[in-house]
């Protein structure tokens, strides 16, 4: 049994990510700062010291009468003094500390500032130069460093733990405004997948979120458009359909209730044939387009002398114009034209095109097929004298019935699928067709441009 794995929100996901980069940060930043602490504690604690001892340099009396009594100063802190007399004599309870090189230091009149260790413990030493000669020393314990140290870090946890929370804070609502717009995609999406059209995402948040709607809004119409698209070709399939079957199964009736009899037997016969054959011709065309439109379509290509292709089609095409009265011209080099491509498939689109072309060409009127170089490919028109397109008959002259929904009582149409064929066709050996509604005999120009060699597109 395969086990679903439980997927994760987003919005979720956004406040771990914050809260997991908040807490990157507060570690970083309380390591950084748990050094920088310690020393920025001593620097003040040996800032206080140096200024209390420039002070009493500055009132030896007071320095002396201080000394005189063995006295503390500031009692708790445990300060204590040292003083260098003129003749280079160090008294007082913090005497131990003042080494030859601290003394000379302070005798010549420069200060002092240390570390000593005084009755077995670690002391900060700072001295000033009295105006008189020698110079006064206090000491301080290390542990009011730390004690200083300790409550400056106490001070610092509660910012720490308060940016984490609103890092986390933050993430959540990132993440539901974030995620809002994405479920509401989503929900779209949805709803689309179960047919629902005519919706609207609206196009809030970032700038890639706004894409993912405006992508939404537009996947909507365009499969209204296809969907309505293929209900108009599914119109016109079964108005083609139906159109024969009612005809032959006419006939059948009256031939099976011995209506039609004698003579007119073999007249019934024909439109039978000629109604069976339209049904397939019109099955052909389907089935060709779904080939056409599968991913497995196969190409043999090889090399083909489009030139003596298109003579051979002329000698086929020549003789069915002939029988509609329809003046047939073949426009071609005259040379050897040699591609690497499909001939079958080339010689299928110049035929495809060729009928559509002759269906609506009026007798008296010319069909003229045309090859020349172009490039290093070729170009292959197909131009008749017929009724024309329009611009927007050339807009949608490819897309499957549409032109035969259009004219359907009109003009003589096909199975509506000709035209989309021959696209596709042409797309299947990498070149391109396009349609002009006014060719110099009068009616429409297909024109087809084949590469030196087959560029195939995926089906679409």
């Amino acid at each position: 049994m395969t086990r679903v794995r439980r997927r994760g929100s987003l919005a979720g996901g956004i406040v771990m990510l914050t809260t997991a980069v908040a807490a990157v940060a507060v570690v970083v930043t309380g390591l950084f700062a748990w050094r920088i602490i310690r020393t920025t504690a001593e620097a003040q604690e040996r800032d206080q010291l140096s200024r209390q001892a420039e002070v009493l340099a500055r009132t030896p009396p007071l320095a002396t009468w201080m000394l005189d009594r063995q006295q503390r100063i500031a009692g708790g802190e445990d300060i204590r003094l040292a003083l260098v007399r003129p003749t280079g004599a160090v008294d007082g309870p913090a005497a131990a500390v003042v080494d030859a090189g601290r003394r000379g230091a302070l005798l010549a009149g420069r200060s002092v500032s240390a570390t000593a260790r005084l009755d077995g413990r670690e002391v900060l030493v700072e001295g000033a130069p009295t105006p008189a000669g020698g110079g006064l020393v206090l000491t301080q314990p290390m542990s009011s460093v730390d004690e200083a140290t300790d409550r400056i870090r106490g001070s610092l946890v509660l910012p720490l733990v308060l940016g984490l929370a609103g890092a986390a804070l933050a993430g959540a609502l990132l993440g539901r405004r974030l995620a809002r717009p994405l479920v509401s995609a989503a929900r779209t999406a949805h709803r689309l997948s179960d047919g629902a059209r005519g919706l609207t995402v609206s196009a809030e948040g970032p700038a890639e979120l706004a894409e993912l709607a405006g992508a939404l809004n537009t996947l909507d119409a365009a499969l209204a458009r296809s969907e309505n698209r293929q209900r108009d070709f599914l119109l016109s399939v079964s108005h083609e359909i139906r159109t024969p079957l009612t005809t032959a199964r006419g006939y059948a009736e009256a031939l099976a209730d011995e209506v039609i009899t004698g003579d007119e037997v073999p007249e019934a016969g024909r439109v039978l044939r000629t109604e069976i054959e339209r049904l397939e011709r019109f099955v052909g065309d389907l089935l060709a387009l779904a080939r056409l439109e599968a991913d497995d379509f196969r190409l043999d290509v090889g090399e083909v002398d489009l030139d003596v292709l298109v003579e051979e089609a002329a000698a086929a095409w020549s003789g069915r114009c002939a029988r509609h009265d329809v003046d047939f011209r073949l426009e071609r080099p005259g040379r050897p034209l040699v591609l690497a491509t499909d001939g079958f498939r080339v010689r299928q689109l110049v035929d495809g095109l060729a009928e559509n072309a002759l269906r609506v060409t009026p007798a008296g009127k010319p069909l003229v097929l045309a090859l020349a170089p172009e490039g290093g490919g070729v170009r292959i028109q197909l131009r008749d004298g017929g009724p024309g397109l329009t611009d927007d008959d050339v807009a949608v002259a490819f897309e499957r019935g549409a032109l035969t929904a259009r004219y359907r009582g009109v003009r003589a149409v096909g199975s509506g699928l000709g035209l989309a064929i021959a696209h596709r066709l042409t797309t299947r050996l990498g070149g391109t067709i396009g349609a002009e509604g006014r060719a110099p005999e009068g009616g429409a120009c297909f024109t087809v441009r084949l590469p030196p060699r087959p560029r195939p597109q995926p089906p679409s």
